[in-house]
């Protein structure tokens, strides 16, 4: 499969230190994505189309990054249908990350977007591998060693320093 299943958009370049960690899970897992800046105040237009189109293009999950006034995951929820999970980023502008937080987190009922930890697109990632993951068995097992391995690094981590 060659084509993205995953959208990962960002409101601006600076947000791609924090983003690129959700492309590198989708990379181990082997999912096919695609990445982006799409900008809600800058460039409403082409976020407008992006939306519209995403799901015509095969994309199932939009994983959107924002900071400041963090509009992006949640405008683009309005538009479309699709799953969105909004990373919550500290940008340079932000009050602690909270404006972000929160102008995602708080959206209104019927325009739903999943929220992750603040600069967690990591999280967002694994989120979006699970909602693929309940309708392709192949994704869920990665998923089951991804977890294992996370378990075999605590213990380990509990090995060492028993030995110190």
């Amino acid at each position: 499969m060659n084509e993205a299943t995953i959208s990962i958009i960002m409101g601006s370049k600076s947000d791609y230190s924090i983003m690129k960690h959700a492309a590198d899970f989708l990379k181990q897992m082997q999912i096919p994505y695609e990445m982006t800046i799409v900008s809600a105040h800058r460039t409403p237009d082409r976020m407008f189309e992006y939306a519209k189109n995403a799901k015509n293009r095969g994309i199932k999950v939009i994983i959107a990054g924002a900071g400041g006034a963090a509009h992006l995951p949640g405008m683009v929820a309005s538009i479309t249908t699709l799953p969105v999970i909004g990373v919550p980023i500290l940008s340079s502008n932000s009050i602690d990350g909270w404006d972000s937080i929160l102008s995602i987190l708080q959206m209104p009922g019927g325009v739903p977007v999943a929220t992750v930890a603040l600069n967690q697109a990591l999280n967002a990632a694994i989120l979006a591998t699970q909602i693929l993951a309940t309708y392709n068995p192949n994704l869920a097992n990665k998923l089951e060693e991804y977890k294992y391995s996370l378990k075999e690094k605590v213990l380990q981590s509990m090995d060492e320093l028993s030995q110190d």
